[in-house]
């Protein structure tokens, strides 16, 4: 249904080439999860890990996780835009995990406590809004953006993966990732390998995180979009699921990384919708309401789509109510 690589093109042409638990830490050797809490500020400097800024910025937004390579430009440009909002927290995290651990309840990071009230939430799946709206928390959503599944393999592809069906192959160590918190395989990956019939053999039905899901074959991550190309770079992976996305985004800053695009239906790319909303609850009903419309905007889309993702069409951008 969407042509990812063929409007990346066209866009690249025209505009050049910590779990939410504690005791996490923010160090660099932690797979980049310090990049998963970042405050912008007008001006263009960034905090990172200042969690208690969900308390205080002027805009505190928990998103899907995979989207944390477009924030920065997305954010600055906004904040550009919009002088009198100085502060905007961004978590990027997986949603499930934002849903469950820190919107329903009292969430810690490195044992810091997290606003439990985000202005804006977003996720890869409708069902988790529809949870808030079942909660009272929000009430309208618009899908802003679309993404589909890709195999992030070694560069060169040394095995010679062909494509998703290679998953069934007895020589591959894989690293995927989630089923508990991570929207991409909980609702999409499984989905995939249940249409391969591949699931059980891949996964042995396992149902955890940072963890072997079959000991020395199957990885299941915490954070698949920073651990899959660090394990696969090291040599302790040889395949993994991810976004397209997050493949362009890889080799866009010279990891050792290559893609192998799967086809439609399997990439799921006619399901993959992001659903966007304002909690009820939030501080800067607002702000929250501008950042919205702003993402409507060309600018925004163009920046999405220059990092690989598919544009939401007229339609999908306009606010409607969360169905039951």
């Amino acid at each position: 249904m969407f042509n990812i690589r063929g409007i990346l093109s066209a866009v690249m042409a025209g505009v050049g080439m910590f779990a939410v638990v504690s005791g996490v830490g923010h160090a660099a050797e932690d797979a980049g999860h310090s990049k998963d809490y970042r405050t912008f500020l007008q001006g263009g400097d960034i905090r990172y890990g200042e969690v208690g800024d969900s308390y205080n910025a002027d805009l505190v937004m928990y998103l899907a996780g995979n989207q944390f390579m477009v924030m920065e430009e997305l954010i600055q440009d906004f904040l550009k835009k919009n002088p009198g909002i100085k502060s905007v927290y961004v978590e990027t995290i997986p949603p499930g995990q934002i849903l469950k651990g820190q919107i329903l309840k009292q969430g810690q990071i490195d044992g810091k406590d997290t606003a439990m009230n985000p202005d804006i939430y977003a996720s890869v799946n409708l069902g988790h809004l529809k949870t808030l709206k079942g909660k009272g928390k929000m009430d309208s959503f618009m899908v802003y953006i679309h993404n589909q599944l890709e195999l992030m393999v070694a560069a060169g592809n040394p095995k010679g993966i062909k494509g998703a069906a290679d998953l069934g192959r007895d020589d591959l160590v894989q690293s995927h990732p989630n089923p508990l918190t991570e929207g991409i395989f909980k609702f999409y990956g499984s989905a995939m390998l249940k249409d391969l019939g591949l699931y059980e053999k891949v996964t042995a039905n396992a149902e955890c995180k940072s963890c072997w899901a079959i000991e020395g074959k199957t990885w299941f991550t915490s954070r698949h979009h920073r651990e899959t190309p660090d394990r696969i770079e090291k040599g302790e992976a040889d395949v993994g699921i991810v976004w397209t996305t997050e493949v362009v985004e890889a080799r866009k800053h010279g990891r050792k990384v290559d893609g192998v695009a799967i086809p439609a239906p399997l990439n799921k790319a006619d399901k993959v919708g992001y659903a966007i909303g304002a909690l009820s609850t939030g501080r800067n009903a607002s702000n929250a309401q501008t950042y919205l419309a702003y993402l409507t905007t060309a600018a925004a889309q163009k920046i999405y789509a220059g990092y690989g993702f598919v544009p939401a069409s007229a339609d999908e951008l306009k606010l409607r109510p969360i169905p039951q």
